[in-house]
């Protein structure tokens, strides 16, 4: 159906329903068509599934190992921590 911006408007909310219902909804400005009123489709969706990435990764133990000193501090770019570490 075709509605004037005025009657738009006026009732935004009846538009809307329409909308809802599949029906086609056309907004007029000067008589002619402007603006289709459609439903949006929602994106299915997504289900996470634990532990879905299982075993597809290696790293090395050596990730856990804390930085001691300033230089390995400085090769990872925490130059902030190893002038911190000078104030202790």
């Amino acid at each position: 159906m075709i509605y004037t911006v005025q009657e738009a408007q006026e009732d935004f909310a009846r538009l809307l329903k329409e909308a809802d219902e599949g029906k086609e909804v056309v907004i007029a400005r000067d008589s002619k068509p402007a603006v289709r009123l459609v439903l949006v489709e929602q994106p299915a969706k997504r289900t996470c599934v634990p532990g879905q990435y299982a075993g597809q990764f290696q790293y090395s133990d050596k990730i856990f190992k804390p930085l001691e000193t300033d230089e390995e501090l400085l090769d990872y770019g925490f130059d902030i921590l190893a002038d911190a570490k000078t104030f202790n």
